[in-house]
């Protein structure tokens, strides 16, 4: 297996963050995420732009559940390795664990092969592989066989002891923590589930909690901690392109919260 550490647009923006640590002071622990303007402001955002709460996260859920091109489960592996391709190797993906670059043809059940991670745990509404929540490219990403099965379908949430083979990820019993350059790449996975599933189309209203420990309730958490990821990570190239490939490629539709991170604390107060 051929493996790369964290790829170039990942160490750009890490290096332009410690940048901008040297010469600005720490922002306060409750500063928000900086308002944000895209292209799309003016015509698939348009009855979105100006609303806060409920009335966002409402008009948010029409748009992102309006013309969606839905997958099968086996098309997702295709899928997978267009939107997660590696920008320096474009026979390889980036694994969402470890950051590591491996072979698009190294996918499987091995140990060692990558697969599909449902970052909605499907057993957290129990929708299972189904066409819709269970096979939304917005949420599943390629990751490490092994690294999978231990996160397995615990919430997120901050602690626990290191991931053997994935530094910087951590667990125990209940949670799971990514590393720190995916943080935030988690968080607004999760928010857009749970905007996007909302029970109006035959599956479960997945709704995002303050709580570790869900099991096979339709919620994931730990809110308050990944509204923390969303701030202290914010999108990088690699996870706006992402959005672009999946929106101008395969499901045509967009995750809000990577075009507007602030919409985050727009709508969970």
């Amino acid at each position: 297996m051929h493996v790369t550490r964290v790829n170039r647009w990942k160490s750009l923006a890490l290096l332009a963050g410690v940048a901008t640590l040297a010469v600005t002071a720490p922002a306060p622990a409750t500063a928000e995420v900086t308002a944000t303007s895209t292209p799309y402001d003016d015509t698939y955002y348009k009855d979105a732009i100006g609303k806060t709460g409920d009335p966002l996260k409402d008009a948010l859920h029409t748009i992102i559940s309006t013309d969606v091109t839905r997958l099968s489960y086996d098309e997702v592996w295709d899928a997978l390795k267009k939107t997660d391709e590696d920008p320096d190797n474009s026979a390889h993906v980036i694994l969402l664990y470890t950051g590591t670059s491996q072979s698009k043809n190294a996918n499987g059940s091995g140990p060692d092969q990558w697969n599909r991670e449902h970052v909605w745990a499907k057993s957290h509404g129990d929708f299972g592989t189904a066409t819709g929540p269970g096979t939304d490219v917005h949420h599943l990403r390629p990751a490490n066989v092994t690294v999978n099965s231990i996160r397995g379908n615990k919430d997120f949430d901050a602690g626990g002891s290191e991931v053997e083979g994935a530094p910087g990820n951590r667990t125990d019993d209940d949670s799971f923590e990514p590393r720190d350059q995916v943080k935030g790449d988690v968080a607004r996975m999760v928010l857009y589930m749970s905007v996007r599933y909302e029970g109006d189309d035959d599956f479960p209203d997945l709704e995002v909690n303050d709580t570790a420990g869900n099991g096979s309730r339709p919620n994931l958490g730990r809110l308050s901690v990944l509204k923390k990821w969303n701030d202290e990570d914010p999108p990088d190239t690699f996870e706006k392109h992402r959005n672009d490939v999946i929106y101008d490629t395969i499901q045509h539709n967009r995750n809000p919260f990577v075009d507007h991170p602030e919409w985050v604390g727009e709508i969970w107060k």
